[in-house]
């Protein structure tokens, strides 16, 4: 049965949302005098899409400040020893963020670096698991969303298997759902061969 979720818990969802609304690659590229990535490329304020036109070191700054702006947050909420549904709900408010970001109009990016962020925070386990899947099929495949779309279908299955709580598994769920919905365009590339491969080409 799910906690009630008290003040403290609604502090630290609050929390975790704004932090998520920081976008790294809107910032980062304005310091670097590098273009909004919201105009560039694929137009997703990303660390795949900022790697396109700002380079392998910002795109690196990037990818940490996605990941860290999840993790910051779930892990001051498990120092404060919020319960599973304090911590679920407030992993999911990071996520929410990055997606939908109250500072920047909410037109954010896809999720995936801060998907990752909370996973370790929640669960590092699983957000073990799910990088190491990440890197092994863009390994093979060389296709960013190819290798992000195969670790975020098994992240509800690595939550049931190694942080079976039923608020982690019902999150990570509808964190599963929602990261393949934000990759529907990415799907249809993928599907008739014209997925870009890391570093340019197609994934034909």
């Amino acid at each position: 049965m799910m906690e009630p979720i008290t003040l403290l818990d609604g502090l630290f969802i609050l929390f975790a949302y704004l932090a998520g609304s920081v976008s790294s690659a809107i910032i980062i590229c304005k310091l670097m005098g590098l273009p909004d990535p919201r105009t560039q490329g694929s137009n997703n304020p990303g660390a795949t899409n900022v790697l396109r036109f700002g380079g392998k070191r910002v795109a690196a700054v990037v990818l940490a400040g996605d990941v860290l702006k999840g993790i910051i947050p779930v892990a001051i909420a498990h120092a404060f020893g919020l319960s599973a549904s304090g911590m679920a709900l407030t992993a999911f408010a990071a996520f929410l963020g990055h997606l939908y970001p109250v500072f920047f109009k909410f037109k954010g990016g896809k999720g995936v670096a801060t998907a990752l962020g909370v996973l370790l925070a929640l669960a590092w386990q699983v957000g073990l698991a799910v990088a190491l899947t990440w890197f092994v099929v863009s390994l093979v495949s060389r296709i960013s969303s190819l290798s992000a779309l195969t670790a975020t279908i098994l992240i509800p299955f690595y939550m049931w298997w190694l942080a079976p709580a039923p608020e982690y598994i019902a999150m990570g769920s509808i964190m599963s759902l929602i990261l393949i919905w934000r990759h529907k365009s990415n799907i249809r590339n993928l599907l008739t061969g014209k997925e870009s491969k890391i570093g340019g080409g197609t994934g034909k």
